[in-house]
């Protein structure tokens, strides 16, 4: 029995417990949510999670650029370089140059990725209605109002130093 079967605890301080740690929790049930849904497309379609987001994003925006969908998503524009490039190459997407600057492309929905979309979104809504039924509907209310304002107000606190 090694000596990492058993966890012993640290003699030093803890500085910082992630166990408890608001920014980590939201992340590992981020990921745990995004893992479960993302079963839905990648069974169906082999798809990733940048793929899917670069998809929903443009069902509701169509015409967004990589820049755009980046910036939507708040993934980095290498994932969404190479989500975007995965999703030419199967024929969900299509690129178009921009009329009035050559360099601007824009992305939009093939009929297949209209396809993908319309046959996914029910499927995730429906896994999101019975992940938030554990919430009333003023909880759920509730949740909403309070993850929208630690993205209004909270995320600039944090980046101040003030």
């Amino acid at each position: 029995m090694s000596d990492l079967d058993t966890p012993t605890p640290s003699p030093h301080p803890v500085l910082l417990n992630l166990e408890q740690f608001l920014p980590y929790r939201l992340s590992v049930l981020s990921n745990r949510i995004s893992g479960n849904i993302a079963k839905v497309y990648g069974d169906r379609y082999g798809m990733a999670i940048p793929e899917w987001r670069v998809i929903t994003i443009l069902a509701l925006y169509p015409g967004s650029s990589a820049s755009e969908v980046s910036d939507r998503t708040a993934m980095d524009k290498v994932a969404v370089s190479r989500a975007v490039a995965r999703l030419l190459e199967r024929g969900f997407i299509r690129r178009e140059t921009h009329g009035d600057d050559r360099r601007r492309s824009m992305l939009a929905l093939s009929p297949a990725g209209r396809q993908v979309y319309e046959t996914v979104a029910p499927l995730v809504n429906e896994m999101e209605q019975r992940l938030m039924s554990v919430f009333s509907a003023e909880e759920q209310q509730t949740l909403e109002r309070l993850i929208d304002r630690l993205a209004k107000d909270g995320l600039p606190r944090m980046a101040s130093k003030d």
